[in-house]
Order: C-alpha cells, then sequence, then structure tokens
C-alpha cells in the first residue's frame, strides 16, 4: 500500500530572545492510506506544531512533507487552501462549531466554502448526521446539544467534504470517560468504514490506544 503521508526530517524552529527554539526537531514518519495515527508527547513536545504542519496551516522551516506525492512544505498559500478544501477534515477539542447556526448549517459550511449549490448541501449534510446518528437533532443549535453531540457534529462537519486525512486535536479533551469512548469508536469505525486516514493528538492513554501507529514526540523530537 503506498504512503498518504510522508514526512522527512521536518523542523519548526522559532527565533526567541534567548535564542533558537526547535518546536520539531528532524522528524521523519510514513503514514499509509487508512491508518489511525496516535500522536502522544508531553505538553510543549511539539504534538500541535506537528499536526498544524502537516495540515498545510504553518510551514516547516525544513524537511519535507509529501502528501499523495505533492510537496506541501513548498506549495503557494493557495494550492495549501485547495489541499485543505479538498482532502482535510478537522475535529477540535472546543468543538469549533457556530453558535448561531443550528446542526445541519454547521455541517454545510466545508460545502458552501467549495461552492456546492444549496440544495446538494441540504442533502449531503443531512447524510453525513445520519452517518453520525444526529439526523433527528439537525435543527437543534449547539446549546441544545450534549458535549458528546455536539463533537459529532463536528465529525459531520470534517466528513461532509469526504476527505482523505482528519486531523484531530485532542478530540475527547472536553468529554468525559463514557462519551470519549463514544466518540473514538466512532472515529475508529469512521477509519475503517471509510478508510479515512485518521491523525490524532491526545493525552489520552486510553484514546491513543485506539491509533494502529503511534508517533511519541518530546522536546520536538521523535521518541519511539
Amino acid at each position: 500500500m503506498t504512503n498518504i503521508l510522508t514526512v522527512q526530517n521536518i523542523a519548526k524552529t522559532y527565533n526567541m530572545r534567548d535564542g533558537i527554539v526547535y518546536a520539531l526537531n528532524d522528524v521523519s514518519f510514513a503514514i499509509k492510506k487508512g491508518d489511525f495515527v496516535s500522536i502522544t508527547g508531553p505538553s510543549g513536545s511539539g504534538k500541535t506544531t506537528l499536526l498544524l504542519a502537516l495540515s498545510g496551516l504553518i510551514r516547516p522551516t525544513s524537511g519535507q512533507i509529501i502528501f499523495e506525492g505533492k510537496h506541501l512544505e513548498n506549495a503557494s498559500d493557495k494550492e495549501l487552501a485547495g489541499f485543505r478544501k479538498k482532502h482535510v477534515g478537522f475535529v477540535m477539542q472546543n468543538f469549533s462549531l457556530i453558535p448561531y447556526m443550528t446542526a445541519i448549517q454547521n455541517v454545510m459550511v466545508p460545502l458552501s466554502l467549495n461552492g456546492h449549490v444549496s440544495a446538494e448541501q441540504q442533502v449531503l449534510s443531512s447524510a453525513v448526521l445520519e452517518l453520525v446518528g444526529l439526523e433527528n437533532r439537525k435543527n437543534h443549535f449547539p446549546r441544545e446539544l450534549s458535549a458528546g453531540q455536539q463533537q459529532r457534529v463536528a465529525i459531520a462537519r470534517a466528513l461532509v467534504n469526504k476527505p482523505s486525512i482528519i486531523f484531530a486535536d485532542e478530540p475527547t479533551g472536553n468529554l468525559d470517560p463514557a462519551l470519549s469512548t463514544e466518540i473514538m469508536e466512532f472515529l475508529q469505525k469512521i477509519n475503517k468504514e471509510l478508510n479515512i486516514t485518521i491523525m490524532m493528538v491526545t493525552h489520552s492513554p486510553q484514546a491513543a490506544n485506539y491509533g494502529n501507529v503511534k508517533i511519541m514526540l518530546e522536546d520536538g523530537k521523535l521518541n519511539n
């Protein structure tokens, strides 16, 4: 199976008053399509920086990030935006739902950004809400949903453009243990049934166990 993502010797440095600080330092690995990757490490180890670099939201100082044969490290801002719109879904710790929009309106946001017509947005968004078990809550606002339901809306929004890869940053960080298990089992189901690659940053050992590939960072370096 070919690699969906290849990372070669990437570094991310910041010039601070005391000198150069390495947020990432010579990190290399390869991920195959359909992998479920858990990224763990202490606070400040570079986990979120790695996720931001892989998704094209920040640029590495050096090294290569290759997605399906295309180099991202020297892509233009427009090319990176196109990469995210076509290939990437995001799931964040704080759900990042728009409070004055209903569940279905939140899910429709990526479709409207990609130029889908309104009727198509409705159909596609209803389908993914049904997939996450929330079709009957589609007209509820975030404040009318439980934390677990809000995170499932966020997952539906990440899925609606049929991404190749989902980047999840502490997706269970704001959930109690029972809801955390529910969300992790749901992400695992998406990973296996839809063959969507997932790269997840987590502090939770329980959540990390869902990954078939484990990346551990310490002081910006791999600690495998």
